[in-house]
């Protein structure tokens, strides 16, 4: 059984974590199975966004602690190196929206591993918490980034410091998550929202993940001017004119992502 699936739907690569025996918590082979899947997403144009879940009623539990960590002391650095910080990476810089839909428990890096997609939806019965304190670690694979920009950095250092779990109502008011679906027609909902973000302007939606990348570092100034650039790039896209003649002609946009 793959520990990483990979099915194509309308344009939208849905990439599900297939451990549900051990709530997907992340070993080497979903390791090596995301790498898989983003070696596809990168190089395939018809691919136009993507949907990462999880099988079973977890999202993600985490690093699998009877096969990753067990056996005491060691180089923690070492798998986040080789695995962890490689994939965060890989989707922020991914230049296809990325959309992270949590089915049920997420926790430790299985938790900021949803916070590293673009937008995040969870199912009304989904949990979040950031376990790391428990085992007498700091939050990895993110945590530390994602959280005090997305809930403040208040909330950010008492979820991190107490280990609590928070259910998906809060984690809406918190922020953390766009928006909930019911439990009973989550997976259709989230694969309706990746569809829809498929037929948009691929070339736009590239450029504004690079946009809100840059802005955590950038003064003002300089994000300004990297708008005015990017927005100079686009004005002379094909779906820029094609998106401005659909509005004159009342009708639906085509996007097409060709280069000019």
């Amino acid at each position: 059984m793959s520990a990483v699936l990979i099915e194509i739907k309308n344009a939208v690569c849905v990439v599900t974590l297939n451990r549900p025996d051990r709530l997907n918590a992340l070993n080497a082979d979903i390791h090596a199975g995301l790498r898989e899947a983003f070696d596809k997403i990168e190089n395939d144009d018809e691919i136009r966004a993507v949907l990462l879940t999880g099988s079973g009623r977890g999202f993600c539990a985490g690093a699998d602690l009877m096969q990753g960590l067990a056996g005491g002391i060691r180089d923690l650095g070492a798998s986040i190196d080789a695995d962890y910080n490689p994939l965060v990476r890989r989707m922020r810089a991914c230049p296809k929206p990325v959309v992270c839909a949590v089915n049920g428990i997420a926790t430790g890096a299985g938790m900021n591993l949803a916070l590293a997609g673009d937008i995040i939806i969870a199912a009304k019965s989904a949990t979040f918490a950031q376990g790391f304190i428990r085992i007498g670690l700091i939050p990895d694979a993110g945590g530390t980034y994602f959280l005090p920009r997305l809930i403040g950095d208040s909330r950010a250092r008492a979820m991190a410091m107490l280990g609590e779990t928070i259910t998906a109502e809060q984690a809406e008011a918190f922020g953390l998550v766009y928006k909930l679906f019911d439990d009973a027609t989550f997976a259709e909902e989230a694969l309706a929202l990746a569809i829809s973000l498929a037929a948009k302007p691929p070339q736009a939606l590239a450029a504004m993940k690079q946009a809100f990348n840059a802005s955590a570092n950038n003064t003002l100034d300089a994000q300004l001017d990297l708008e005015r650039d990017s927005q100079r790039k686009m004005g002379y896209t094909p779906d820029f004119a094609e998106g401005v003649k659909a509005f004159i002609e009342k009708r639906p946009a085509k996007f097409t992502g060709k280069a000019a």
